[in-house]
Order: structure tokens, then C-alpha cells, then sequence
């Protein structure tokens, strides 16, 4: 792995599936009938959970595999920038469940877990249903803080959206950037680490200055950011220095970025130095671990589930596996790419364990693009590999693109980024 080019190395992971560069090979070791009829939940239907539904069934056919999801389409948070950019629609982003129940057989349940009985093996449903499991997998994404920040809310959330659970947030941040003014100023309030999408907030400000340098040219951004550093920073800032001169700040934690309160009613912000005025404002919300896995008790005091590196089965519950942004798992970042890997290395250990086998040794492949501008493409890459520290990036793996690169080079990032986007949604959903 070590010998193949950076740039070769982005082509398989952007054109392939993101069945991973490494592991599927174990995976498919893992494939099998099992030992009589085993019963399998998933519950969450996004890049973790759907993945692992579907690849149980295709590693296994014998297995039941039922996966429960409050909605019938699943709108990715991935691309939902592009929304605000303009460069997509919210319905060039909202997949359906469609192939997974009638191509691959998963049970399909549209409802929200209200309780899960680790002990009794059991979960109940708000619809009033119980069920049954072997084995189950948790894969329910991210929940707020939302006590963080004095003055922010859910309520809050309607005047001043975080829009980082893509849907009617989306819409609503896109709908007043469009009835914003032209010399507006929007504010991006950023969130300490761990979060989903490390560079998400940066691909917004980017997606959002194209939308402004388009249609409202005086406007400005100012990013607010807990944080000191952030992911690809210099490629974002020489980005936004090339592409959009003046119109994007961001102020750093040490700087005064740290966001302690907002006033909805005024559009003030306020953080560590100076209230900052707004038309806009953007607030993503500190995170924790999805709400069904802190209900069940499957967090630790970091407010996120620690699992083990190798099944992804809870240090604190037995039986139960935890995949996606609500995991800790070691290096890998919390991101669309990242929980399908692990829901492809969740499956082939599950299955393993029903049939008295050790799991594979399993790997991680994670890919990140990010769009500066519909032509200008950015990235970082990692392998990740099972050590006696945990999950670990494998050193020379991977990287970020370098920063003098040409115009070309760029382009072709941008290109990668959309045909990995149709690539992932199709083996996840298509």
C-alpha cells in the first residue's frame, strides 16, 4: 500500500465502491451460512447502518437481518453543502431503501427505538413493538449538546440552524442565505473536537462564498471556531485566498472564537472578546454520541461509546456493536466514509462470531474531498490498520493534497469528489 501513488490512490477510492482498498478479501472469508437462524437488528439507517444491513445479507444470506430507520428516505449529510453552494439539489441527495429490501432482503422497519434491554436481548419500539435480537448493531449517528452554548436550543435552532443533520435545516440555512443582502454577513460557529465531519464547516464557508461571490459579491463570512487548527487548513485557506480574497475570516479559540452564547432575537453572537452581529447565522452544536446510545448506557464520561477495535462489540454492553459517528474508534475520524468501512468490518466479525470463528483482521480505508469551488478539489486520505494502541493510521498511507499543486490537479480532485459521492450512495443504497 505503501507504494502506490497518492494520486492513484484517491482514483480507486473516489471511481470504486467504498468496499475499502484493504479488507474485503477478510470480509469475504468471513462469508458463510451460519449455524441456524440468526437474527440480526440494525438500528439507524445511515452510512453505518445501511451498509451493515447490506453486507450481512451479501456476506451471509442466512442471517435475518432487520433494519430500523424513523424515515423512508435518508438525506445524506454529505453533499448537503453543495446544497447551500447551489451546485445540488435536496433531491440529488435523499436516497430510499428500496434495493436494500427488495434486492437484498432486509427486513425494513420505519419507527424509532424507544429502549433497548441489553440483558433480555430485546428492544421496544415507540410504535409499541418488541423485538427480538442476537446480535445488535447501533449505529444511530450523532445528538447535541445543546446546554453548550447559553441561549442556544432546539427551539433556537429554527431562527439560527445548525443544519449538521441534513433536511429542513438545510433548507432553512439555504433559504436565508437567498434572502440575505448583498453585503450581509453570515457567521459559521464551529465546534470543538470530536465532531462529525472535521472538515465540514470549512467545506460550507467554501460552498457558501460561492454561492455569495455569485449572486450577493459584498457580502462576508466570519467563522467562529473553538479550535486552534482545523482539517486541510492551509489547502482551505490558500483556496479561499485564490478564489474568494476578502470575503472569508476565520478567527481561531485563541484568537476570540469561542462561541460562549448567542442572542436569537438580536442575531448577536458572542464569544470570547466581541459580540459579533449577524444576517445569518450558522451554529453547529457540540456533539455527543447518538441519543438511543446514551438512553441505553453505552457511553463513556467523553459522551461517545467505546467499542473494541476489532468487532466494534461495546466495552460496556455485551452483545451490542456500536459503528459510525457515535463509536470511538481510535484514529479513524467520524465520517461518512469512515462508518461504512467499519460497518463492512462489523458485519464480517458478527458473522465470524455466529459460526465459532475468530473475525478477520480487519482495515479501514478513509477518504475525505472537500469542494472549494465546483472546479477546485481537496482531499485527505488514510488507511487504518489494527495495532496493539487500537485503530492506527498506517504511516504514508494516505495524506492531503499538496498545496502547490496545479490548477489541473485541482480539478481532477473535484472530479473525484462526485464519483466518490455516486459511488458510495450506490453500494450502500443502489
Amino acid at each position: 500500500m505503501k507504494n502506490i501513488t497518492r494520486r492513484a490512490f484517491l482514483k480507486i477510492a473516489g471511481a470504486a465502491s467504498a468496499t475499502g482498498v484493504l479488507g474485503y478479501s477478510a470480509m469475504a472469508r468471513a462469508a458463510g451460512t451460519n449455524k441456524g437462524s440468526a437474527r440480526v437488528i440494525v438500528v439507524g439507517g445511515g452510512f453505518g447502518g445501511a451498509t451493515c444491513a447490506r453486507y450481512l445479507r451479501r456476506l451471509d444470506q442466512g442471517i435475518a437481518v432487520t433494519l430500523i430507520e424513523p424515515s423512508v428516505k435518508f438525506i445524506t449529510c454529505p453533499f448537503s453543502n453543495l446544497v447551500l453552494g447551489g451546485l445540488r439539489t435536496m433531491d440529488s441527495i435523499t436516497h430510499d431503501y428500496n434495493a436494500l429490501k427488495q434486492i437484498h432482503g432486509v427486513n425494513m422497519i420505519h419507527d424509532t427505538v424507544d429502549r433497548i434491554d441489553p440483558v433480555g436481548k430485546k428492544l421496544t419500539l415507540k410504535g409499541g413493538k418488541t423485538l427480538t435480537y442476537d446480535s445488535l448493531v447501533v449505529s444511530p449517528g450523532i445528538d447535541f449538546n445543546w446546554a453548550a452554548i447559553e441561549g442556544y436550543s432546539e427551539k433556537a435552532a429554527q431562527v439560527m440552524p445548525h443544519a449538521w443533520k441534513a433536511g429542513p435545516q438545510t433548507v432553512l440555512l439555504r433559504n436565508q442565505l437567498k434572502a440575505m443582502k448583498n453585503g450581509g454577513k453570515v457567521i459559521i460557529v464551529s465546534p470543538p473536537n470530536p465532531f462529525r465531519c472535521p472538515p465540514g464547516p470549512y467545506e460550507r464557508a467554501s460552498m457558501i462564498a460561492h454561492y455569495l461571490k455569485q449572486h450577493k459579491p459584498r457580502s462576508k463570512i466570519v467563522i467562529l471556531d473553538a479550535k486552534d487548527k482545523f482539517s486541510k487548513q492551509p489547502l482551505f485557506q490558500d483556496g479561499w485566498k485564490k478564489l474568494y480574497p476578502g470575503m472569508i475570516e476565520w478567527v481561531s479559540g485563541a484568537k476570540g472564537g469561542t462561541t460562549q452564547g448567542v442572542d436569537v432575537k438580536k442575531m448577536l453572537v458572542d464569544a470570547d472578546l466581541v459580540k459579533h452581529k449577524a444576517d445569518v447565522v450558522n451554529l453547529i452544536p457540540h456533539q455527543t454520541a447518538g441519543k438511543i446510545a446514551v438512553k441505553t448506557g453505552l457511553v463513556d464520561k467523553t459522551g461517545w461509546c467505546p467499542v473494541d477495535p476489532k468487532t466494534f462489540e461495546s466495552k460496556l454492553h455485551a452483545g451490542i456493536h456500536v459503528i459510525g459517528d457515535s463509536a470511538i474508534a481510535g484514529a479513524l475520524p467520524k465520517s461518512g466514509f469512515a462508518a461504512s468501512s467499519e460497518a463492512k468490518m462489523c458485519a464480517a466479525a458478527i458473522i465470524a462470531l455466529f459460526n465459532g470463528e475468530t473475525p478477520p483482521e480487519n482495515s479501514f480505508v478513509n477518504t475525505c474531498y472537500s469542494l472549494i469551488a465546483p472546479r477546485y478539489g481537496i482531499s485527505v486520505a488514510g488507511v487504518y490498520r489494527n495495532t496493539e494502541k487500537g485503530i492506527t493510521e498506517i504511516e504514508g498511507a494516505g495524506g492531503v493534497s499538496p498545496r502547490e499543486a496545479p490548477d489541473s490537479f485541482r480539478e481532477d480532485e473535484a472530479k473525484y469528489t462526485f464519483g466518490w459521492y455516486e459511488s458510495i450512495v450506490a453500494d450502500i443504497w443502489g
